[in-house]
């Protein structure tokens, strides 16, 4: 009987703690912000710069862990190229390539002000010729106050080929 009456404080006592870090802990939430970003790799060579928007929500799933869906808009502005070879230039002009990314997010917390994490699923391309592709972002991530988080993240489409680039943004938790 004491063996079973010691099993029972045990189980509820980790019940309890288990309770009450949930309830210390509850980091969902709507996310909302912007990120300005530069083209590395390839997507430099027709791309000078991009501006988005992130849209976000997050489910607190532990003390350590939050996982979530993410969409937004990515705008990379086009750039104007010349190409030389030999006597022979050639130059153009680039139009904007445009993408809605569609994907879930995952975070962890080694502390409460930092966090590292990945955003992976699909990039919706919208300008005309851009079929979009496999979207991967992963970030780091610093909390400048209780809602508004500093975070810097490379982020690649890949198809046919790869669309990169390294961006600094801004979050407002609501």
């Amino acid at each position: 009987m004491r063996k079973k009456t010691f099993v029972l404080v045990i189980i509820a006592l980790v019940a309890i703690s288990f309770t009450s870090t949930a309830q210390k802990v509850d980091r969902t939430s709507f996310k909302g912000g912007v990120h300005a970003g530069l083209p590395v790799g390839d997507a430099s060579d027709f791309s000078s710069f991009s501006l988005g928007v992130d849209l976000g929500y997050h489910w607190g799933v532990s003390e350590l862990i939050d996982a979530g869906i993410v969409t937004g808009f990515i705008n990379a502005f086009g750039s104007e190229v010349e190409y030389t070879e030999g006597p022979i230039t050639v130059s153009g002009d680039f139009g904007d390539i445009q993408f809605i990314p569609v994907a879930g997010a995952l975070r962890l917390y080694p502390s409460y002000d930092f966090k590292l994490g990945a955003d992976v699923g699909y990039a919706v391309g919208i300008n005309e010729g851009n079929d979009g592709g496999l979207y991967l972002r992963p970030m780091m991530g610093y909390n400048i106050t209780g809602n508004t988080e500093l975070n810097v993240s490379y982020i690649n489409v890949s198809n046919d080929g790869n669309f990169s680039m390294v961006a600094l943004g801004v979050l407002f938790l609501f």
